[in-house]
């Protein structure tokens, strides 16, 4: 028998730690993009040792809470991603196309260019296709084992990098801190951007689900690879105070730029007889870049995939899986900003205030409704308001005006105030929400729902004007292929209706009753199959009546799937002796009064004037 402390469960133990110690490698390389590899060297040679901390801790401190708040909260991170994908998507893409044209634009500025030449765009694009191929064919699993590789070639190579420079270099090394007007602007905004950075980069999103899946403890795995990613900025900034602000530059705004410091470094290094410093930099920079390329294809693909799966949109059934899902428009847009950059000699800085500024509103959104809070994310409204916060950050950077900078990323939080107060506020009650989409939450909420005449069962209920009735499907709904054969939508649909016309009408008796409703006829238009032991959602509604008909619309809603089909079907009532056409019976209008359409003269809430002036506005 086995017991506490007994060898076989400490060896188990010690295996899920190994496991997850794993994916420290790819964490840590998957957040090394242009923007911490470069930006680390400069913010080193330009503030000082305190100045690399400072940017060096929020930036792990990001990458360790996203990890950690995902490892604790109640829904699973696949579940999050599924319940607010359709919101977030145009930002999630938005922010991968910047980290990538900041990845590009660094590798081509501040290495490719300085160390191969002009020209040097044909080698930059093959080893952008490379890395997308390397992303297209290995799944996450095994890019895990390859940055796990990667990790001891780059490290084995930055070390070499550092140690060789070191031995040439007369520089002094930095000063412990060398502030100014514009290092105490930048702190807030430092602060908050890489605190709330990752919770839009897909790649992380990607690895925690599948950490969660696999058994795995996501805060143990991203404090590792923070710690190791901590590592990696390290050793650049050492490397950086080996050999000082040699061949800085000035940037359009006329700001001196210290992120090619490495490179000026090994190109007098090579000139000097020492070639493989430079050969030893190349290494670690490809690494880096393609590291950050490949996860972005794995992501992205897996990320768009899921989303179309889950789509009811008619446009992407138009268009193959393949185009829809690929990541390769995006990198085309990235490399396309990235090259018009370079020539106009860009500071890495204007790439890098997004994350600060225009991104601040949706991330901060994100947590809170991983938190817990309900969904009030505007992305248009957030889109504005980042506008105007980069502006700020724009204004205040160049001038300086450390004010400006400051306020910047506080401007771009306005958009997320709702759920921060909602969540922060001394009445909040957030409570977590099952992943469905978002028009279903309620339909497919546990708790009883009540319809006008009685409380009725968790299975089939009212939610506002739709009657919902759900089901799971078993083997004996299926037909020789495995999914569910067609006729059952139909059949599924009827005894929705049926139990509609039974809460709306308890006391009806076909014994006693004067009159009958007929099906006049009946349409369903088929979207998606579903199988067995999918939860299934079936809503019907009143959607317009004349004095004879009535006619309902119904919806078929998979948990997984999203819309399965939908429908009409037009109802007319006769008389029980000779089946002669009756207007609607007034036993119907009293028991579906409160679910007649808004704009009917039989609704409650219909008042001729409310619904001229919404035609009107229509």
């Amino acid at each position: 028998m086995l017991v506490c402390g007994s060898p076989v469960l400490e060896k188990l133990d010690i295996m899920k730690f190994v496991r997850d110690l794993l994916w420290a490698p790819t964490i840590g390389l998957s957040w090394l993009w242009g923007l911490g590899f470069f930006y680390s060297i400069h913010v080193t040679l330009t503030y000082g040792w305190l100045g690399f901390f400072g940017f060096a801790i929020a930036n792990v401190g990001g990458l360790w809470l996203f990890g950690y708040i995902l490892g604790r909260t109640k829904r699973s991170p696949d579940q999050i991603i599924k319940d607010i994908e359709g919101r977030y998507a145009g930002v999630f893409l938005l922010f991968q196309m910047a980290a990538l044209v900041v990845t590009i634009f660094g590798f081509v500025a501040y290495l490719w260019q300085p160390v191969v030449g002009e020209g040097s765009g044909l080698g930059v694009a093959l080893l952008l296709l490379f890395a997308c191929a390397i992303g297209h064919a290995l799944n996450l699993q095994q890019l895990k084992l390859l940055h796990i590789v990667y990790t001891g070639v780059g490290v084995t190579a930055g070390i070499v990098l550092y140690l060789g420079l070191a031995k040439t270099s007369s520089y002094p090394g930095v000063p412990l801190q060398s502030f100014d007007a514009r290092f105490y602007g930048l702190i807030m905004p430092t602060l908050i951007g890489f605190l709330l950075g990752p919770w839009l980069d897909i790649q992380h999103w990607q690895r925690a689900v599948t950490i969660k899946r696999e058994g795995g403890n996501v805060g143990l795995a991203y404090g590792m690879g923070a710690l190791l990613f901590f590592g990696f900025l390290f050793l650049n900034a050492l490397t950086a105070s080996a050999v000082g602000p040699i061949g800085s530059i000035l940037s359009i705004d006329g700001l001196p730029s210290a992120q090619g410091a490495v490179s000026a470094a090994t190109v007098l290094a090579a000139e000097n007889g020492q070639p493989y410093l430079a050969v030893a930099f190349v290494i670690w920079t490809t690494i880096a870049m393609a590291s950050t390329v490949d996860s972005f294809y794995c992501a992205t693909s897996w990320f768009l995939k899921g989303k179309n799966l889950r789509s009811n949109s008619p446009l992407l059934a138009l268009i193959p899986d393949n185009i829809a899902s690929s990541p390769l428009w995006l990198l085309i847009g990235a490399t396309w900003v990235s090259y018009a950059a370079v020539p106009a000699n860009f500071s890495l800085m204007y790439f890098m205030m997004p994350f600060a500024t225009l991104f601040v509103s949706a991330s901060a959104n994100l947590v809170c409704e991983a938190l817990g809070a309900k969904a009030r994310f505007d992305p248009v409204l957030s889109f504005m308001i980042g506008c105007g916060s980069s502006l700020i950050f724009v204004i205040g950077y160049v001038e300086p005006i450390p004010g400006f900078l400051v306020i910047s990323p506080f401007i771009g939080l306005i958009g997320a105030l709702p759920v921060i107060i909602e969540l922060v506020g001394p009445r909040s009650k957030a409570i977590p929400v099952d992943i469905v989409d978002q028009p279903l939450r309620m339909a497919m909420s546990a708790p009883l729902m009540s319809s006008g005449n009685e409380e009725t069962t968790p299975s089939h209920g009212f939610d506002g004007e739709w009657f919902v009735m759900q089901l799971v499907p078993t083997y004996d709904d299926t037909n020789s292929v495995g999914n569910v054969y067609f006729a059952n939508y139909v059949r599924w649909v009827g005894k929705a209706r049926e139990l509609f016309f039974n809460v709306c009408m308890p006391d009806f008796d076909l014994a006693t009753t004067r009159f009958y409703i007929l099906t006049r006829s009946f349409t369903h238009d088929y979207r998606r199959e579903s199988k067995e032991f999918e939860q299934i959602t079936v809503r019907i509604k009143i959607a317009r009546h004349n004095r004879k008909f009535v006619t309902l619309s119904h919806e078929i809603h998979s948990r997984s799937q999203g819309l399965l089909g939908h429908g009409e079907q037009s109802l007319m009532f006769v008389d029980r002796d000779n089946y002669n056409p009756l207007d609607i019976p007034g036993e119907v209008i009293k028991g579906f009064l409160a679910y007649w359409p808004k704009d009917s003269r039989l609704s409650p809430s219909y008042h001729p004037k409310t619904i001229e002036q919404s035609k009107r506005q229509a």
